[in-house]
């Protein structure tokens, strides 16, 4: 595979507004750096309120323009074309994302059918909105129905962890509702989604549909939050940001979607298939260097197989190949950054100091070769408490807490003490247990004997601090439109 990739050509990277590359307002830049040695890969224009003022009035414009008398089976082709363009561009828009947050190549590849189906399944959801027609029992003849309209301009902003599949999973709808959107990528993240803004323009998507503005969360962000002419917010990050961003979002009253953290359990039972709960939940918690919000970190353990399941997933953590993404043989690539790496480091020394103990890993990678990189290996705690930090706090790396439990009650109120509710998991051969445990625990996803199974037919969101709103599937649609009640008196 080539590895050179044209558009890090050594030109600082603009803000898409309009339809048009511009230098944000201060002319002011900062550097996106490779997470695997520290070099600059790009410098990037720094958004601020200025910047997002601009691109609030191009998608305001856009929105009342031509774009709003685009019809659905029009908008499903340019979806469909942009589908076409991704899938042509697919290993390009990898490539960006491994070079900038570390995923492995084959892990990024490996989201093409992800990403593709998102953007064919919203293309479906084009042409399938609809209202109704109502009975009513007012006296006299009286014609009742709804219409759905798009709510207007949306601002996305979107994590790190996932810049190609994050964006798409918020431009979808957008695209497919008729509505137009401000994204502000992670400035950790950003060379995908203005990537991609290339590619909505060659797709035929009208300028001012997909606007893009880089910079950072509290200068960016922040404006993007409250400005009184955002229709609606879609939130993917952390509990803080999206605490703001809620109460950013009441000045205006503007739809809120906040898809936050977790700490998500899975529960292993003694008669799970075991040679297939322990790459499961291996994989469950150490994928993507752990850099998943809905990552099984806490793993509960029925005791009669607490220790051979413990030392199990630790040996498969250990056959996974840490490295350099670039490398297809690399399964666990670089944490973020440097600051990604203190932040789950000092973790892992909270736990030693609670009194857990780590079976595999446990610091920071001393292998050669990993000297300027952040790379963590996969880390299994155990002798973990469920009150400890390490097993209540999300950590956003490759470290799993192992507990052990007695029986299926301890199991459900274990899973259930945290504040987060995104996802969890289950193994066990018994479909009594499965749906007993399926209907107790508090999450927006359960997952038995599987995984991190997602599909876009399929909603996905939380509940208590793990956020509000689904996305993908069709409750996702709904959230950008209005409903319309429209009467009239005939006779």
């Amino acid at each position: 595979m080539n590895f050179a990739h044209p558009f890090l050509d050594g030109k600082p990277k603009k803000l898409m507004i309009g339809g048009r590359w511009v230098d944000a307002a201060s002319g002011e830049t900062f550097e996106t750096l490779n997470p695997v040695n520290g070099k600059v890969l790009a410098q990037i224009a720094m958004g601020e309120a200025a910047d997002v003022d601009r691109a609030v009035a191009a998608a305001r414009a856009a929105f009342e323009g031509a774009w709003r008398k685009v019809k659905p089976f029009e908008r499903q082709a340019m979806i469909l074309r942009l589908a076409e363009l991704i899938e042509k561009n697919f290993e390009e828009l990898s490539l960006l994302d491994t070079l900038e947050m570390g995923a492995p190549m084959k892990r990024a590849i490996g989201n093409r059918q992800r990403a593709l189906g998102l953007l064919r399944y919203y293309a479906g959801q084009a042409v399938s909105i609809r209202g109704d027609t109502l009975d009513n029992s007012l006296p006299g003849e009286f014609l009742s129905y709804t219409l759905k309209e798009p709510v207007g301009v949306v601002a996305a902003i979107t994590p790190w962890n996932g810049p190609t599949v994050g964006t798409l999973m918020k431009l979808g709808p957008v695209l497919a509702t008729g509505c137009t959107m401000i994204l502000k990528p992670s400035e950790e993240g950003s060379l995908a989604p203005l990537r991609l803004a290339e590619l909505c323009l060659e797709a035929g998507i009208p300028e001012g549909v997909y606007n893009v503005i880089t910079g950072y969360g509290h200068t960016a962000g922040a404006a993007l939050a409250a400005h009184p002419d955002v229709n609606k917010i879609s939130f993917t990050g952390s509990i803080p940001t999206g605490q703001k961003i809620a109460q950013a979002a009441t000045g205006n009253l503007k739809r809120v979607t906040l898809e936050l953290g977790g700490k998500s359990p899975d529960v292993v039972f003694a008669d799970a298939d075991l040679d297939a709960a322990v790459p499961g939940a291996a994989l469950g918690c150490f994928a993507n260097s752990g850099q998943i919000c809905c990552a099984g970190t806490r793993l509960f353990v029925e005791r009669p197989i607490y220790e051979e399941f413990t030392h199990r997933v630790a040996e498969f953590g250990k056959t996974l190949r840490l490295g350099d993404g670039l490398d297809l043989e690399t399964d666990i690539g670089p944490l973020v950054s440097s600051k990604q790496l203190e932040r789950v480091c000092s973790y892992m020394d909270i736990g030693r100091e609670e009194g857990a103990q780590t079976i595999s890993g446990g610091a920071r990678s001393s292998q050669a070769g990993h000297e300027s990189g952040n790379f963590v290996p996969p880390t299994v705690f155990v002798d973990v408490k469920n009150d400890m930090r390490i097993a209540q706090e999300e950590i956003f790396g490759p470290v799993l807490s192992a507990i052990p439990f007695d029986d299926i009650e301890e199991a459900i109120a274990l899973s259930n003490q945290t504040v987060f509710g995104l996802g969890s998991g289950l193994w066990t051969r018994d479909i009594t247990k499965a749906n007993r445990m399926a209907k107790a625990l508090r999450a927006g996803t359960v997952w038995i004997n599987c995984y991190l199974a997602i599909d876009p037919a399929v909603p996905f969101g939380g509940v208590g601090m793990s956020g509000y709103g689904r996305e993908m599937g069709p409750q996702h649609i709904e959230d950008y439109l209005e409903l319309k009640s429209v009467w009239t008196r005939y006779g």
